[in-house]
């Protein structure tokens, strides 16, 4: 058994995890793998700063290099985040042919098909697990447990902060910036949340789940994104009236010619798992041809959820080095050669329900022109609130309809908008209920 020596890059909340775990459990590693894992050095930029665990001094260095170019390193870990200098610093471990273990979700939705194919020419691995959803064993899941199914949807609370301002809105009725100062007091969200609000950081781990999922290059350009913002805690209280609630979901489904690749608001039924989960929790709901659905929840980030997931990959890629063996199962779970093209469905072909809040001035007819243009455009309306009460000088009128065609709904939309009558563009969310009808509303 070959002792397997690691490099660490970037020393800050999730590398302090992942060298807690490394010295902490030791013995456990050892056990499990004949020989321990040595951390032999460990880069950062800011030797000076407070360290949430101790290391011997001669550990550290400022200069990158040195890792690189000991050719006692079998692997390089990268935490370092961000996207050039991440990918820089991969792709020169790669070319040394050292194994990458990353957490970077960003530099894989962006880059990941250029890293894999290094990778695979140079003969070493790239571990991932950390990258989506944290401590969640959730490419491992995709890549092997379920190799044999045909995945045919995943829904995909991907993101915490959303989530846990989406739970704040939803338990205490906070306004979107409340709820989020209060995600950044705790520490869920950074100074500059715009990643996780406006749903790119779900986009980012979407991307890589499909690719899984369905045996295709990462396209994450393809995903049509949508985040928090404009919703308001009264869409959060109408959701809960017509039974739903909010969430910030990944959506990918297969209909066996063209996948869906979306991530919006999305209502779902109160009685639906998903619906429960709250808090700064991850959940990814998988449907698969033979196993049917399965749910996989827990914490998608944090120092020592994600620290998990990186050690995991290194006690994978140590079986691996110790047996002499690179690329036993390609990294999006089929050979470069056989991936699929599978084409995205444009967003404007999908068939859903919806809920739209308008804006409007509160006076006779208006509702007869908003369902006028509507049924223009062949949609059904399967429910109607009008609440008195004035939201900034309008009064809102609020809609649930039966399903509809996305290219309808925008045109209808974007008609409605411009009647004198309404004040504000138009809210809408979309809904994943396939026993909606009148009846049931």
């Amino acid at each position: 058994m070959k002792t397997v020596q690691v490099g660490l890059v970037g020393f800050g909340t999730v590398g302090s995890g992942v060298v807690r775990l490394l010295t902490e459990h030791e013995d456990r590693f050892r056990r499990r793998l004949g020989e321990p894992l040595v951390l032999k050095k460990v880069a950062d930029i800011d030797l000076a700063r407070p360290r949430l665990v101790s290391l011997a001094p001669e550990l550290f260095t400022d200069k990158v290099q040195e890792i690189l170019a000991d050719p006692e390193i079998d692997v390089v870990i990268e935490l370092i985040g961000g996207v050039t200098e991440a990918y820089d610093l991969i792709m020169a471990a790669l070319a040394r042919g050292k194994h990458v273990v990353t957490a970077n979700k960003a530099l894989l939705a962006l880059h990941g098909n250029e890293i894999f194919q290094a990778a695979s020419r140079a003969g070493v691995e790239v571990g991932f697990e950390a990258s989506v959803c944290g401590g969640i064993p959730l490419i491992l899941t995709l890549r092997q447990g379920l190799a044999a199914n045909s995945i045919q949807e995943i829904f995909g609370i991907l993101n915490g902060t959303s989530n846990y301002i989406l739970s704040k809105m939803s338990m205490a009725g906070a306004s979107f910036q409340q709820a989020l100062v209060e995600a950044q007091a705790q520490g869920y969200a950074e100074a500059d949340p715009t990643l996780d609000v406006e749903g790119i950081d779900a986009a980012h781990k979407l991307a890589i789940l499909m690719a899984l999922a369905y045996g295709t290059q990462i396209n994450f350009g393809a995903i049509h994104v949508e985040g928090i913002t404009r919703l308001e805690p009264i869409d959060i209280q109408l959701a809960r009236e017509f039974g739903y609630q909010i969430k910030l979901l990944a959506i990918t489904r297969d209909d066996g010619q063209r996948v869906e690749a979306r991530v919006h608001p999305t209502m779902l039924p109160l009685d639906h798992i998903m619906a429960s989960v709250q808090g700064a929790f991850n959940a990814v709901y998988i449907t698969g041809d033979a196993v049917g659905p399965i749910l996989l929840y827990g914490q998608g980030a944090g120092m020592m959820p994600t620290a998990s997931a990186v050690a995991a990959d290194l006690i994978d890629l140590a079986y691996n080095i110790s047996h002499g063996v690179a690329g036993r199962v390609p990294p999006l779970g089929v050979n470069f050669a056989d991936q699929s093209r599978r084409p995205i469905k444009p967003l404007e072909e999908i068939v859903t329900n919806y809920y739209f809040r308008f804006a409007a001035v509160d006076r006779p007819g208006v509702l007869s022109a908003i369902s006028g243009i509507l049924a223009r455009f062949e949609i059904s309306i399967a429910a109607v609130i009008q609440k008195g009460r004035e939201i900034r000088g309008s009064v809102p009128v609020v809609m649930i309809t039966h399903e509809a065609k996305e290219s309808h709904v925008q045109q209808a939309l974007a008609e409605i908008d411009r009647l004198a009558v309404i004040t504000e563009k138009t809210i809408v969310i979309r809904i994943e209920d396939p026993n909606l009808d009148a009846a049931q509303i």
